[in-house]
């Protein structure tokens, strides 16, 4: 047992016994380190919130990378964001040095990265939980959880939840705790070019089309046809993308240049955040911008292939008004390719059935 949690007596907020061999101690600063995409970022800003809950005075320090670091700085609980990029270019030894300055009593290895798992038992930061998953973490870390995720059926953001266990967590957390724990707060302010173009009579709705190689992608003869299906009277329509992405669809936003408002390129990660909560909807596949829009509250659509584990079991979006569409088949032929006939069947007719059903106030 590590001399530090055989010492340290616990508080008012943690009094849980961890595998029956010693008592969590008070913890006052944490690492949560989730260094892959912004999908994945978002699902797991929810651990800071219940981390905050489970030992009140604790400090939450979050490593990602520079392209994630919007979403969660947004994190009312997260308190420090720590970016690997930067990190990347010192030395073992200055990386070292930096984390032991960070006098952190525990990190959460959320997201596998062995650099990091070893940079940070050199930097002896006392408790370091990993899953038992990982070869390396049996040298690097020394709480092991055993959350396997390739056969699972809990969402993402319930196996990385599986994480706290070591720290008192339950062994499940519900969607709605989930839900109420992403503590995203939107303070970037909009250009007046952009705010000018939200309608405050009609249905404002986002669509996005491509997802940056991330996921099965609905295709753009589906949007088309969704597009079509929405009344203009009712409907203000808004394209989101990157520059390249908005680059590779031109002709599609050519195409109906007359019913949507072209945004790819426009917006940077921070003002996409503000424009999407001051949004009603969005229409998206697997994407980190559909589960920013899930986080939010706002009604968001996504379009799911059926193949593990890329499946909505796994990573539907969560939010007080996030649902999917994926159809009830075996989708085992898609697995080689990106065009998955699965997901591109999904029909438009169901998708603005969904629409106006919500919406159905502006459309009677």
């Amino acid at each position: 047992m590590p001399h530090f949690l055989s010492t340290l007596k616990p508080d008012n907020c943690s009094r849980k016994v961890l595998n029956k061999q010693f008592i969590i101690p008070a913890l006052k600063r944490i690492i949560i380190s989730r260094t892959d995409n912004l999908g994945d970022v978002i699902l797991t800003l929810p651990m800071a919130g219940i981390l905050k809950s489970l030992f009140h005075e604790v400090e939450i320090l979050f490593l990602g990378k520079t392209y994630t670091q919007p979403v969660i700085s947004s994190c009312l609980h997260v308190d420090r964001f720590i970016n690997k990029n930067d990190l990347s270019v010192l030395s073992d030894c200055e990386q070292i040095a930096f984390f032991r300055d960070l006098d952190a009593d525990c990190i959460i290895h959320v997201f596998p990265d062995r650099e990091i798992s070893y940079i940070a038992r050199k930097a002896g930061i006392p408790l370091r939980i990993g899953t038992s998953h990982r070869w390396y973490h049996f040298i690097n870390c020394n709480k092991l959880v055993n959350a396997g995720r390739k056969k699972s059926n809990l969402h993402e953001a319930q196996l990385n939840l599986k994480l706290l266990a070591p720290l008192g967590g339950k062994p499940v957390y519900l969607p709605e705790e989930i839900i109420i724990n992403y503590g995203i707060r939107v303070d970037e302010m909009l250009k007046d070019e952009i705010l000018s173009l939200i309608s405050g009579t009609k249905t404002n709705i986002i669509l996005h089309p491509r997802s940056k190689g991330s996921a099965r992608e609905w295709g753009l003869d589906n949007f088309s046809r969704l597009i079509h299906m929405l009344p203009e009277e009712h409907f203000n329509i808004f394209v989101t993308g990157t520059g390249d992405e908005g680059e590779q669809i031109r002709h599609f936003l050519t195409e109906h240049s007359s019913r949507v408002n072209d945004l790819t390129g426009k917006l940077t990660l921070h003002e996409l955040i503000s424009f999407i909560d001051r949004c009603d909807a969005l229409v998206a596949a697997s994407t980190g911008v559909l589960h920013i829009a899930a986080a939010l509250g706002i009604y968001s659509v996504g379009l799911y292939a059926p193949m593990r584990p890329i499946f909505p079991t796994r990573w539907g979006p969560l939010g007080k008004k996030a649902n999917y569409l994926v159809l009830d088949r075996k989708c085992n032929d898609c697995r080689k390719t990106n065009d998955c006939i699965c997901i591109r069947s999904i029909k438009p007719e169901d998708v603005a059935a969904r629409l106006f059903a919500e919406f159905r106030n502006i459309t009677d």
